[in-house]
């Protein structure tokens, strides 16, 4: 319960420091800079040495690959079907396509699975999400503005893209069964920590909404395909067809319910692939999804 109220009381902080001009225009780049470049690779580098490698690895981790392909398949086939710009496309593929699996998703999780989900959660988010990011995201927003990208540039975003980074480095002492020192994992940890706060008041800063927008039809579409479509076929693939159960995939279908990432938005935008609608999708999907989410905590509490 103290999750969720932390989870408004920050997003709302956020909505009121923006409208009363209390910070910079630009304040919630400087959070997510924050997020990505320092708290993020922290969680990971306390998180991932400790998880234990099986096979059911594969079913957090796939939620972050097939949900992007599954974006990407529909909204490419649909868009040439229906003689959509290149850029309304790419648009809807990175926000319909990557999930918000750590600035929603983690706090989210933290509050319906406590800490110990949290463990899930990353495997979503770093090998998942941002992994699919930061390689196919990146060809996809390139791809669908101008131009193909060389495999020297989509390299070096790759690698020099922090999580990432944190993520390699924590994949690498796992497999080495290293872990920091104990004040060291402490740091890490209570850098990790910060990111819920941090995030979530970036996102309050964002919050906008075009009532006189010509997208509404498009965000609707993005937002249903978003927040329904893609944790239906993950019910009907991981519970219905493969029979998997336990707390881990319904953690994994959890996080491919929340809504549309951040960073991809941001991503669509710095690449002009229809910066208004990516806005859109994050600024309305990002509260609609909670009431999505409880649909589907309930599904699945009742499964």
């Amino acid at each position: 319960m103290d999750s969720i109220i932390l989870i408004v009381i920050c997003m709302l902080a956020g909505v009121l420091l923006r409208r009363q001009n209390i910070v910079p225009l630009n304040a919630h780049v400087t959070l997510n800079q924050f997020a990505i470049y320092l708290l993020l690779p922290a969680l990971s580098l306390y998180y991932i040495p400790k998880i234990h490698i099986t096979d059911k690895l594969l079913y957090p981790v796939g939620v972050g690959w097939f949900s992007f392909l599954f974006s990407w398949a529909f909204f490419a086939v649909l868009g040439k079907m229906l003689g959509w710009s290149r850029k309304l496309q790419g648009c809807l593929i990175l926000t319909a396509g990557f999930l918000n699996s750590s600035f929603i998703g983690f706090p989210v999780v933290e509050a319906l699975y406590g800490k110990k989900g949290l463990e899930t959660a990353i495997l979503v988010d770093q090998p998942g999400t941002f992994v699919m990011l930061s390689t196919l995201g990146v060809l996809v927003a390139v791809l669908y503005s101008s131009g193909t990208p060389s495999a020297s540039d989509i390299a070096k975003r790759v690698f020099t893209f922090p999580p990432f980074i944190g993520f390699a480095i924590g994949a690498v002492m796992n497999l080495l069964h290293f872990d920091f020192p104990d004040v060291i994992q402490t740091v890490l940890q209570k850098l990790g920590a910060c990111v819920t706060p941090v995030a979530l008041v970036a996102v309050g800063l964002q919050l906008k909404i075009d009532r006189y927008s010509k997208h509404w039809g498009f965000l609707g579409l993005g937002l249903a395909v978003k927040l329904l479509i893609i944790p239906a076929l993950f019910v009907l693939v991981y519970k219905i067809i493969l029979g998997a159960e336990g707390e881990y995939i319904d953690i994994s279908i959890i996080e491919a319910a929340t809504p549309p990432m951040i960073t991809a938005a941001i991503l669509a935008s710095s690449h002009g692939l229809k910066p208004r609608l990516a806005g859109m999708m994050i600024g309305i999907g990002i509260p609609l999804s909670f009431l999505t989410l409880a649909f589907w905590f309930f599904v699945l509490k009742h499964w």
